[in-house]
């Protein structure tokens, strides 16, 4: 039936009957499609239909959707736009630490690229020109990129860079790892960062970057680093909320000022 099948992946079994009673229609169906994604479907591989899941589980379009749309809030399935709907792949786990975006990735075995969107001199916003000392008609490196986790956009940065500690910085490859690149042609390394961490809701234009949808969640991540105590950037990188996730360590030997903020680390 259908695709090679009315639920794939489900063998010849008979699928689960959704019943009235006390539990909601949609949350069963949730359950047999949060099932079928654990366990019997790889990761992008398409779920039924809608039509199919109607036909077969005996509910309407609606519950369907319901059950769907659960599932897509947590980060379990995810929509293409005329393709259908697909398991999602597992997100990306970050532990708070001092370290780039590229080291992140390669650590969790994702391969990692970057496509440079624009790189410029231009008049920074008067906070990042306080933070780097700059008068009002300075310019600092401007620099924004989009971050690739096995070719799949992961963020979106937006950075300022110091115009001092990084001299003829568009003249070098910015789709590499901008920590490397400091490192080796300006000897000058990241040793401390002060980092905040908010959600936000996608605009149009950050959705269409990200392939996310407007008002998805996303991740936003601000960050302030330094060299040997001079101000280095300003970064404000957001992630996409269905691919990133933070993983916190606290223990009962911290200071708990420590325990209240979450700083020094980059994504």
């Amino acid at each position: 039936m259908g695709r090679g099948g009315v639920v794939r992946g489900l063998g010849t079994s008979a699928p689960r009957q959704i019943t009235d009673g006390a539990e909601p229609k949609h949350v069963q169906l949730r359950a047999v499609l949060a099932e079928m994604a654990a366990n019997q479907l790889p990761p992008d591989a398409a779920i039924p239909s809608e039509r199919e899941l109607m036909e077969t589980y005996a509910v309407s379009r609606a519950t369907v959707r319901r059950a769907i749309e659960s599932l897509m809030a947590e980060g379990v399935l995810r929509r293409v736009q005329g393709k259908g709907t697909f398991v999602a792949s597992p997100r990306v786990q970050s532990h708070l630490h001092l370290a780039s975006f590229t080291q992140d990735m390669r650590r969790r075995g994702k391969a990692p690229s970057t496509r440079v969107v624009g790189a410029r001199a231009a008049v920074p916003p008067t906070d990042v020109a306080t933070w780097f000392g700059l008068t009002r008609r300075q310019r600092a490196w401007c620099v924004e990129r989009v971050r690739l986790a096995a070719e799949e956009p992961m963020a979106f940065e937006c950075g300022w860079y110091s115009p001092t500690l990084l001299p003829g910085l568009d003249h070098h490859d910015l789709a590499q790892s901008l920590y490397a690149l400091f490192e080796r042609e300006y000897h000058v390394t990241v040793d401390t960062a002060e980092q905040t961490v908010r959600a936000e809701l996608a605009n149009p234009d950050l959705a269409r970057t990200l392939s996310v949808r407007p008002g998805d969640p996303v991740l936003a991540f601000e960050r302030s680093s330094r060299s040997a105590g001079i101000p280095l950037e300003r970064v404000v990188s957001h992630y996409r909320g269905d691919r990133y996730e933070l993983h916190i360590s606290l223990d009962s030997t911290m200071p708990q000022e420590s325990k209240d903020t979450t700083e020094g680390i980059s994504p």
